[in-house]
């Protein structure tokens, strides 16, 4: 992938319309401003339970969007980033109604992880309490086959979403036909969402164990003969995160985005700087998603609490509540046990609005995310400091969908001209135009003043902060002279 900052977003959320309409802003109003796009899921379909990370068919671009060609064209000028969602499929697919109406007959049956595929005689109450699930209750869903049995299948997120054999042919030849696939369309870089649950064993947490790192790397492996690059998506202890990222093309920096927000709340580079002397540096930098704010990365080991987090526990805990303040208490409305939410360990909301709105604030935010090591990703909310959407949580009650506004056309045209978006535009320009981006990273932290610089032979760009004023100045090398930028 190029060395330039990507854009993520769902098509028709941001676009207001479909595939081309989306081309038409990347060649229009945002030419030449992204070096990528991460297309959000637009298989079909994109408004399933989970927005389109559900899939009843991973290879069909939902009709209302487009088409495969669709895809190919944005490619033309703009790489394309994609998910492959590893570990379900969605109980409303072909394959799995299938299973419904011929249970264990089913050629599809094989597809999907049972209970008893995992625990043969069943699981004792120690191996249900070491699997580590990022949601409440039981790891299985009974299902009623069309001639009256039962059966438990693995469902780690909801029951919607049916977990699959990755080790059976059929769940290894799943995996392969998307592959392929995204190789005739010419995907650049594939996000492997949900890799960490993929492989169960018994007497395991289920979750990023060794064998899960062995299929990450022989999912690579497989991408790689097809040129594609390989990003894995998963929130878990930094550590694991440092680990995982030796074995892949990218890692997804997930603690960046609360330790930006520890840092200018508290006016403190220290935990800050000391993550940015350890991350990856192969890392996908964001400081939103779609997923919302994940506070899991910067904390303990969930599986080990003797295994400290980035900061202490005390202080994660008056984060998320400074967030909820800061965002006039509509972030609480849409997280925790709040508004139907799947995620437990993350803030909803948009980053501009746990800033107060805060426009200085939040290009400082950004600021440090494109000076930190890695490929930066701004989210399409990112891109227009977007407020929560109250009006859609209320609509529907799904707490991510605060920070899912939907855009229409009109809209978005006015969202683009704001004046923070322009500041911000112009920062992603000379994130992706100067060359001492391409050289070497350093940092360091003097008397609360934090610097980082990127050095590559004479050029350079350095990024400094006093953190005790929240006073941030950029220079940079310019035709042989250092000059100050101002946004």
């Amino acid at each position: 992938m190029k060395n330039k900052v990507q854009l993520i977003a769902y098509v028709d959320r941001f676009s207001g319309g479909d595939l081309k309409d989306l081309d038409e802003v990347l060649k229009g109003a945002l030419k030449g401003v992204f070096g990528a796009i991460h297309l959000l899921p637009f298989f079909y379909p994109i408004d399933g339970e989970d927005a389109g990370f559900d899939p009843i068919q991973h290879t069909l671009v939902d009709p209302r969007l487009g088409d495969w060609e669709d895809i190919k064209k944005i490619g033309e000028h703009t790489s394309v980033v994609a998910d492959m969602i590893v570990n379900h499929m969605s109980a409303a697919s072909p394959e799995f109604q299938d299973v419904i109406k011929n249970n264990g007959q089913s050629e599809y049956h094989g597809l999907f992880l049972t209970e008893k595929r995992v625990f043969p005689e069943g699981p004792t109450v120690d191996e249900l309490d070491k699997i580590y699930r990022p949601r409440p209750g039981s790891p299985f869903t009974e299902v009623e086959m069309a001639n009256g049995e039962k059966e438990n299948f693995w469902t780690t997120f909801t029951a919607n979403q049916i977990d699959i054999d990755i080790y059976h042919p059929k769940g290894k030849q799943y995996l392969l036909d998307i592959l392929n696939l995204y190789h005739q369309v010419g995907i650049k870089l594939m996000r492997l969402d949900a890799v960490g649950y993929a492989v169960k064993k018994p007497g395991t947490s289920c979750f990023m164990i060794p064998e899960t790192y062995s299929f990450i790397q022989e999912l690579t492996e497989k991408a790689h003969d097809l040129n594609i690059e390989v990003l894995v998506e998963i929130h878990s202890y930094y550590a694991d995160q440092i680990e995982i990222a030796k074995r892949v093309d990218y890692v997804y920096d997930f603690a960046l985005p609360p330790l930006i927000l520890h840092a200018i709340f508290n006016r403190t580079g220290r935990y800050l700087n000391d993550w940015l002397a350890i991350s990856p540096r192969n890392a996908i930098t964001v400081l939103d998603t779609h997923d919302g704010i994940g506070v899991i990365d910067i904390g303990p080991d969930a599986k080990d609490k003797s295994r400290k987090g980035l900061v202490p526990d005390d202080d994660i805990d008056a984060l998320v509540k400074e967030m909820h303040k800061r965002s006039k208490g509509t972030s609480a409305k849409a997280t925790g046990e709040a508004a139907s939410n799947l995620d437990l360990y993350q803030v909803n909301s948009t980053y501009y609005e746990v800033l107060g709105q805060d426009d200085d604030q939040y290009l400082l935010s950004r600021m440090i995310q494109f000076f930190a090591p890695g490929i930066p990703q701004v989210y399409y909310l990112g891109l227009t400091a977007e407020q929560n959407d109250m009006e859609l949580l209320k609509e529907t009650n799904v707490g991510r969908n605060i920070n899912r506004h939907y855009y229409t056309k009109e809209s978005l045209q006015d969202a683009l001209e704001r004046t923070v978006t322009q500041r911000l535009i112009k920062l992603i320009q000379l994130r992706n135009d100067h060359d001492a981006f391409n050289g070497t990273f350093s940092q360091s932290l003097v008397d609360n003043a934090l610097k980082m610089r990127w050095d590559n032979g004479v050029e350079f760009a350095q990024l400094s902060i006093d953190f005790t004023e929240l006073s941030p100045v950029i220079e940079i090398t310019n035709q042989g002279k250092v000059v100050r930028v101002s946004l």
